[in-house]
């Protein structure tokens, strides 16, 4: 368990590293051109706006379904086995994973609300 912990840390990093680098290369534009020959006009400002607003949307909502899928997950790999092990514990188990696994699908929403603020409102 701790491998496949280990290896999701090192995807989520190395994506991270790749955002890191390619938003600043987005970000520079071309730079063979002369500042006095530069025109921005206000279509060019909206589309890297929006690109931009994107990528974040992206970035946030499937960082988040990415950990809320993570947790519950070993969160009901843990319950089945305590389950397992305890069978007369069921009732309790069940009762504390069902109120876990709420909290980690509001958490998804509040990633979700906030990322659809980030489109529609930002």
């Amino acid at each position: 368990m701790k491998k496949i912990i280990r290896k999701l840390f090192g995807f989520v990093m190395m994506m991270l590293l790749v955002a890191m680098v390619s938003i600043p290369a987005y970000a520079a534009g071309e730079a063979d051109v002369p500042i006095d020959e530069v025109t921005v006009s206000e279509d060019d400002d909206t589309d890297n706006v929006t690109g931009d607003k994107a990528l974040a949307a992206g970035l946030g909502i499937g960082l988040a379904a990415l950990g809320g899928a993570v947790g519950m997950g070993m969160a009901i790999a843990k319950s089945v086995e305590g389950i397992a092990r305890q069978p007369e514990a069921e009732n309790k188990i069940r009762t504390a994973l069902m109120l876990g696994l709420v909290f980690v699908e509001t958490a998804i929403i509040y990633a979700l609300i906030v990322v659809i603020l980030i489109i529609f409102v930002l």
